[in-house]
């Protein structure tokens, strides 16, 4: 069993072994026509479940057939053009390559003495996003598994700098159409979700600050204390960016943690066209970024920055096995390294201990492509996103929401012939799972008040508006095909 393990004995072992790996994915790539086979759980979960697992093949070839038939023959593909559902990116290859590195060396960025030069890596990535932000030379700011985590951390440091330690008087105040997670955040911090306040947003789905500031000075005037405030950069089923200027304002008025979720926006930082989309984010006391939405990265790899590196010391804990205290220097401000001649452990600001390596596949991208090639693929996308809804404004089959900022379009089919809109509901939604399941196309739904609504997030520069119409006019297909059998089977 030992020739299993990876080291200096094994190294030409382990060298044929990912060859080949790579190669099956390769040839998957080339071949592949479609994002997806259309295979049903049905189909599926008796070939995996009748595997034994204590019947080992004992050879990587083996296990690579047996893999082509469990998950690499029907996996849902994000590079295909016609992928145009969620917040999932087609990757570059520099950061897969970074993969490749880091899963071998496996280093665990909690403690230098695990990683060292890793260390130093995240922390200059750290310093980088901070920089394209704007906040300030006392930033800091740690990787983490995505922007739930980004998200939770970030209020949980609001919570930490809040006014007051009676749980029961925080509010959180975030837009209707922000991420789950901040609802999430408020229950795991102990608030509870009616600790939220949800504030309207405009037509463009952006959140109102005329109602912001309504809410804030009724918090105020109850005796209620406004713990943070969160704007989105980068709704996820709009792409819709708040207004941050003006809500950086009322958060300085009201003394208010200010966080911004830009877990999808956060492509805009690298954009050479599109930066000034994000004016505002520079006054955020902390931030939340996704590289493996608009950066191409694979999974996971997103970070929570903040403006002030000494809120980090409410993550830190000590462990004399770990981290002791004498051997830390919690909130050095990264101008010095966070050093001072001191161990850097970066445990001591994250929420996880044991912790991958994944700044090294972002840090292989830059030093490849540099950021102007990032940004460029975010704005070809964005760019895609404009004509796609010029397509839809024009076609009289289709309701489109909002004229996006980024790269989501958010639509609904409307048959002429068909005022009932619970039966226009049914249709898309049959349209998207008869779609789903032909594997022609992949797209999401989501309700727009109440109603049934798709949508397209295009996050691959390699979709045309050619795709787009294609999948529009099947999309149509299968609603018609829908209505016609309901309509016949009412009459």
């Amino acid at each position: 069993m030992r020739s299993h393990l990876l080291n200096d004995m094994t190294a030409e072992h382990y060298r044929r072994s990912v060859t080949e790996g790579v190669e099956r994915v390769a040839n998957r790539l080339a071949t592949t026509r479609r994002p997806f086979t259309g295979v049903t759980p049905d189909q599926l979960a008796p070939v995996v479940s009748a595997i034994d697992l204590d019947r080992p093949l004992g050879d990587a070839s083996a296990a690579l057939d047996e893999l082509e038939d469990v998950y690499l023959r029907d996996a849902v593909y994000f590079h295909s053009p016609r992928y145009l559902a969620h917040l999932n990116c087609p990757v570059v290859i520099p950061a897969v390559l970074g993969e490749a590195v880091l899963s071998a060396v496996n280093s665990s960025l909690d403690t230098w003495d695990q990683s060292a030069g890793g260390t130093l890596i995240e922390r200059r990535l750290i310093d980088w996003t901070a920089q394209r932000i704007g906040l300030g030379p006392a930033a800091d700011g740690v990787f983490t598994s995505g922007g739930t985590q980004s998200n939770l951390q970030a209020l949980l440091l609001a919570r930490q700098e809040a006014k007051t330690t009676d749980l029961a008087k925080l509010r959180i105040f975030s837009s209707e159409c922000s991420h789950f997670s901040v609802q999430k955040s408020a229950t795991l911090l102990g608030l509870g979700p009616e600790a939220v306040v949800s504030i309207p947003v405009d037509r463009d789905k952006r959140m109102q600050t005329v109602a912001l500031a309504a809410e804030l000075e009724r918090c105020r005037a109850e005796g209620l204390v406004p713990m943070a405030v969160v704007a989105t950069a980068g709704t996820t089923d709009f792409g819709s960016i708040d207004p941050l200027p003006e809500i950086a304002e009322l958060a300085g008025l009201y003394e208010t943690w200010m966080h911004v979720d830009a877990a999808y926006g956060c492509g805009l930082l690298a954009s050479p066209t599109r930066r000034h989309l994000l004016d505002g984010i520079e006054h955020a006391d902390s931030v939340t970024v996704d590289y493996h939405k608009s950066f191409f990265q694979p999974v996971s790899s997103s970070a929570v920055l903040v403006r002030d590196a000494a809120t980090l010391r409410h993550a830190t804990y000590h462990a004399d096995y770990l981290n002791p205290r004498p051997t830390v220097d919690v909130g050095a401000p990264p101008a010095s390294g966070g050093l001072r001649g001191r161990i850097p452990n970066q445990v001591d600001k994250s929420l996880q201990t044991t912790r991958r390596f994944d700044a090294l596949k972002l840090w292989m991208t830059l030093r490849v492509m540099g950021a102007d090639g990032v940004g460029q693929l975010f704005d070809e996308v964005c760019d895609l996103a404009a004509a796609g809804w010029e397509l839809l404004a024009a076609d009289p089959r289709y309701d489109v929401v909002v004229r996006p900022q980024l790269s989501t379009l958010v639509y609904r089919y409307i048959p002429r012939s068909v005022t009932d809109p619970a039966l226009i509901d049914r249709a898309n939604l049959h349209a998207r799972k008869a779609l789903f399941a032909s594997g022609e196309a992949v797209v999401a739904g989501t309700k727009v008040g109440g109603r049934q609504y798709l949508k397209f997030t295009l996050l691959n520069p390699e979709t045309t508006t050619e795709d787009i119409a294609a999948v529009l006019d099947l999309i149509a297909g299968h609603a018609e095909q829908f209505l016609g059998e309901n309509l016949v089977h009412a009459s």
